[in-house]
This record gives C-alpha cells, sequence and structure tokens, in this order.
C-alpha cells in the first residue's frame, strides 16, 4: 500500500479547495486546532494533529491506536468478475474463498508495478479491492470491455484499530463474536454496535489489527466512531494521525506505493515475487515479466548516526549505486531505518555503503533484508502478544 505521509509533508504545505476532495465523515470528531491533512485516493486524512509522535507510536506498540485512513475500496461484481480480475491481477483469485484477503499487485503493460493493495472476496462473483493511491477505478473501467462485469465506488471509509489491545476492543465491539478464531487476513460482516460492517484482521502497521469498513450512506459514522471510542477506552486507545503508522509500516516491511514501488519497477525488483503467479495463465504485464531479471533491488538500510532520507544516495566506494525511498528514525531499534532501492542486482545484505544526505553528510550504512524485526511475523499473526518496553530517554 501506499505511504501515507513523509516528514516533509509538515513543512510543504498549502491551502487548498476542498471542492474536488472527499472529507472524512468522521471529521466532526477527529477535527483539531492544530491539524494538517493530506490528499490520497481522492481523500482527505489526517497527517498530523499536534501530537507527540513518539507518545503514539508507543501508545500504538503497547495499547492500541485508531486510524481514520484514506485506502479506498472498489467493488468488482458480476458473473465474468473472476475471471475479470485472473486477466488484470497479477496474483491467481480464482482460488480465493470467501472472507478471505490477498494483498494483490497489478502490473502494466511493460510489467511495471501500477497498483497494490487488498483483495476480498466478500461473495461468489462480489469483490473489493482496497487500493492505493491513484486512478484504480478508471484502470479496471479501460480494461473491462467484453467482461460481464460492474465496477464502482461503494463509498466505504476504512477504520483501523491496530496494536496489542486491538482483540479485546473488536472482541468488546462485537459482544464477543471476532475472537481469535478470526486468522490473520480473514474477513466477514460483523455486527458492531448495530451496524452490519464488513471487517478484517488486516492493516498498516504489522501489529496486531483490524479495519472497518463502511457501508457509505448506510452506515451512521458518527455513532460508530463513538461506538469503538467507547470499546476502545477501557484499553487505552487513542486516535492518532498517520504519523506513528508510517513508522509502523516502515519498521514492518511494508512497501508504499509510489515511494518504494513504481510503475517503472517490477514485482520482482521490489521482492514481491511471491505474489505473482507466472503460472496462472494470461494476465496484465505477463509477457513483459516472462523476459525480466527477477532479482530483487530493493532492500533494507539502517543508520546509527542519522535518519535515512527519501531521495538521498548510496554509494559503494564512489560509485553511485542506489537511492533511498523512505527513511524514519526507529523509536524500538534506536536506529534510522529506511529502504534502498538500488541501481543494479547485486549481494547488498550485509554489506556496509555511504549513505549521503541533501545535506552533503555522508554516514555508514548496513543493508539488511526487510522487515527490520519479527521477521516472522509473530506480531502482526498475534504469536508473539509480548508488550514492548519503551526505552528511557
Amino acid at each position: 500500500m501506499s505511504n501515507l505521509q513523509e516528514a516533509s509533508d509538515l513543512h510543504n504545505s498549502v491551502a487548498i479547495s476542498a471542492r474536488r476532495f472527499e472529507e472524512s465523515p468522521f471529521i466532526e470528531r477527529t477535527r483539531r486546532p492544530e491539524m494538517v491533512k493530506g490528499v490520497y485516493a481522492g481523500r482527505f486524512f489526517t497527517i498530523y494533529m499536534g501530537e507527540d509522535y513518539l507518545d503514539k507510536y508507543w501508545c500504538l506498540r503497547q495499547k492500541a491506536l485508531i486510524f481514520d485512513v484514506p485506502e479506498k475500496p472498489i467493488e468488482i461484481c458480476g458473473q465474468d468478475a473472476v475471471a475479470f480480475l485472473e486477466k488484470v491481477f497479477a496474483r491467481k483469485i480464482a482460488t480465493m474463498t470467501e472472507g478471505r484477503g490477498y494483498y494483490a499487485i497489478a502490473c502494466t503493460p511493460q510489467g511495471g508495478i501500477f497498483m497494490d493493495g487488498v483483495m476480498f472476496r466478500l461473495a461468489e462473483d462480489r469483490f473489493w479491492y482496497v487500493q492505493a493511491d491513484g486512478p484504480m477505478e478508471a484502470w479496471l473501467m479501460a480494461h473491462s470491455e467484453g467482461f460481464d462485469v460492474t465496477i464502482c465506488d461503494p463509498h466505504s471509509r476504512v477504520l483501523q484499530i491496530q496494536g496489542p489491545a486491538s482483540m479485546a476492543i473488536m472482541t468488546a465491539a462485537s459482544n464477543g463474536v471476532i475472537d481469535d478464531t478470526m486468522k490473520y487476513f480473514r474477513s466477514g460482516y460483523y455486527d458492531l454496535g448495530g451496524q452490519t460492517l464488513y471487517v478484517s484482521r488486516t492493516g498498516f502497521t504489522n501489529e496486531l489489527g483490524y479495519e472497518i469498513y463502511s457501508n457509505g450512506a448506510q452506515t451512521d459514522h458518527l455513532a460508530l466512531w463513538d461506538y469503538l471510542m467507547d470499546c476502545g477506552a477501557p484499553h487505552g486507545m487513542e486516535f492518532s494521525s498517520t504519523h506513528a503508522l508510517t513508522i509502523r509500516r516502515i519498521e514492518g516491511g511494508i512497501l508504499g506505493n509510489g515511494t518504494d514501488i513504481t510503475p517503472d519497477m517490477t514485482p520482482f525488483e521490489a521482492g514481491l515475487a511471491p505474489f505473482v503467479n507466472m503460472e496462472k495463465g494470461d494476465f496484465i504485464g505477463r509477457t513483459a515479466l516472462l523476459k525480466m531479471d527477477r532479482h530483487c533491488c530493493l532492500f533494507g538500510l539502517t543508520c546509527r548516526t542519522e535518519t535515512p532520507a527519501a531521495g538521498a544516495l548510496v554509494f559503494d566506494g564512489g560509485r553511485e549505486v542506489g537511492r533511498i525511498t523512505a527513511g524514519i528514525p526507529s523509536p524500538t531499534l534506536g536506529l534510522g531505518v529506511g529502504y534502498v532501492h538500488f541501481n543494479a542486482r547485486g549481494d547488498w545484505v550485509g554489506r556496509t555503503l555511504a549513505m549521503r544526505l541533501p545535506d552533503g553528510s555522508l554516514h555508514d550504512a548496513q543493508i539488511v533484508q526487510p522487515p527490520f524485526f519479527d521477521p516472522d511475523k509473530k506480531i502482526v499473526r498475534g504469536v508473539d502478544r509480548s508488550i514492548p518496553k519503551r526505552p528511557a530517554n
């Protein structure tokens, strides 16, 4: 999914008309005097609200945060829905069962990554694709000729409840129906405070968490917000901008569409080969991908002396070999961490290279395989429920 915030956003803001963008239906509950908004998938979202981001980060890691996120579901339904989705996505869709979610990539005809997101099968011939930023609905329509499908915007707004207390909160919110039998990337309809809503055990933080999808005008959004906040209050849940979420998505090895992955990068270069099924038959981009090198060129980078900055260059000796796509200070590791896209394949992991920041300073940086911790995803799968301690400053 896409990167929802860069540190530079707070210093690079402008006033714009809201006429062409969609305001959050939760804004009456989330508005703050210091709020700074971004635009993503044509929707406003909160990138800053005057909070201490470290306090929010540790609330996420130790309790729970609720995020009002702008990711946008698109509905694809009809008797040819499966055949159509097999054409436009690189992952096999036909074998999905109802109540299951898949991370799915759509490629350009040239084999680049056009879009990434999560596909859900709501019924035999009904799917939602929760997209990153970009014109995905128009792209799907452009490729739908000859298929009996309907592509539409269900006007669903998404809330994420993330953190180790999220399961207890969702158990309370569903009157005990949602519990630890709902596994990672599973989904379904649940009654939350008298409203039937789609819920998935997914998120953008690599913490234990859930996403809740509204039903457009059928949903009483403010009543839903109040209900969830009441359920979360005994567990210390707080509302947060996307700052803490962005830190955890990078620590957790989640790539941002438009920042870490772009249309001029193949899924193989991005390390996303497991999500490309070259044996399933034809799909958009497959012919080009058959001719492509399958080595990964996107890796993690850590630095003890400075935080990696997007656009910073990486050198091997005096030779430029890569570019930083995103970077953050990791509160858990006490290091600067980020992603580096190398210009060419190589045995990069384990190497110490030089990172040159925009101010011209040089810093030693170690190349690693992301994620930066919890490589077996025990936290997000609910296997590791230990509560990390906040380091003393």
